[in-house]
């Protein structure tokens, strides 16, 4: 008993310590000026470094210097935000009952200088130039003036990749949803009791949806062949990734009552869930696959700038060609069909909520 005290005492203290503002602000400033330091040790080789010339082997002062900056970017926030609650104390109002509540002070404006701090240096970063849209402004005038009187004899060359983009988002979209369901199932720590599974699962799906859809492209294209078949699996990837990440969060906030009664009285834990739990997430899970859709179709047309099939090609071909009539009537094409598809899958989402 007298061990198990001091356990508890020991946690107190030390959640006690790592809450304390002003340790926090001290440890953060720290690490802040130890970032400093190694950015200047650095800063040589990172005002100078061009990645034309990157071989892939990072010397060891750049490496300094890139390790100071995140230092510097992580922690320099988080001891503002510390400092500020250490040196702006919370805020005590009494009620007329004798109750007392404890509010934070607001950080809006703290945030707010923070977001333009990081506004002003992304702008310097990125050579932002106001000026250069002003001047070249009437050059996007006269694209869309282009764009806007397409050529519609084109029409029967957009008419094939079309429909196989079509095809492409249709097949993905129902193997990626049909793959994401048993993993859904697997991610939900309600269905699943085995943290570690759990932890794995949902670190490769943070893997699959961080990577974008054209690199997925590329991979599949470097893999199998070029051609609608590479892009059929990178959009499989894609819809993969993103809905069973939609609904096993979905799956985690169904009523597990039905379930557990089902299970005491002898069914197995499948039958369980695909009596219990299944008619509960069916109608979300047909609408996170009919959103995924909807992503995909647009997904799908840009494909082809890797060599993954449908109508990116097409439109690699008339930008390069400065053809803006044909790509107009392209546009015009596939502004039909997603808008005849997104109507038909919200329709579909509204009869399933």
């Amino acid at each position: 008993m007298q061990s198990s005290a001091q356990k508890v005492t020991l946690k107190g203290r030390i959640k006690e310590i790592i809450s304390n503002k002003k340790l926090q602000t001290i440890v953060f400033a720290c690490l802040v000026a130890v970032g400093i330091v190694m950015t200047i040790i650095g800063w040589g080789e990172l005002s100078t470094y061009d990645s034309a010339m990157d071989t892939g082997i990072m010397s060891p002062i750049l490496t300094v210097g890139v390790v100071g900056v995140i230092l510097i970017v992580l922690c320099l926030p988080a001891s503002l935000f510390a400092g500020f609650d250490f040196i702006f104390k919370p805020e005590v109002i009494v009620l007329k009952n004798g109750h007392r509540i404890v509010r934070k002070r607001s950080r809006v404006f703290l945030i707010a200088a923070i977001l333009i701090i990081v506004v002003i240096a992304a702008l310097k970063m990125t050579d932002f130039d106001f000026s250069i849209i002003v001047e070249r402004g009437y050059q996007l005038g006269n694209i869309l003036k282009k764009i806007a009187t397409p050529k519609w004899s084109y029409w029967r060359t957009v008419l094939e990749p079309l429909f196989e983009t079509i095809k492409m988002s249709v097949m993905g979209s129902v193997v990626g949803s049909a793959l994401a369901l048993p993993f859904a199932v697997f991610a939900s720590t309600n269905i699943n009791k085995n943290g570690f599974i759990v932890s794995v699962l949902r670190i490769i799906l943070n893997i699959v949806r961080t990577l974008p859809t054209l690199v997925i492209a590329s991979i599949c294209a470097l893999i199998f062949r070029l051609g609608s078949f590479a892009g059929t699996i990178a959009i499989a990837v894609f819809t993969f990734g993103i809905v069973a990440k939609m609904l096993y969060e979905s799956i985690e906030t169904i009523d597990m009552g039905p379930f557990e009664a089902m299970e005491s009285l002898g069914a197995s834990k499948f039958q369980a869930f695909w009596s219990a739990c299944m008619p509960q997430i069916l109608p979300t899970y047909l609408s996170h696959c009919l959103y995924s859709f909807e992503i995909n179709i647009r997904a799908a047309s840009i494909l082809g700038y890797v060599g993954a099939g449908g109508l990116g090609i097409l439109i690699q071909e008339r930008i390069s060609w400065r053809d803006y009539e044909s790509l107009g009537t392209l546009l015009i094409m596939l502004f039909v069909v997603v808008l005849i598809i997104e109507n038909v899958s919200q329709h579909l989402r509204r009869k399933l909520s």
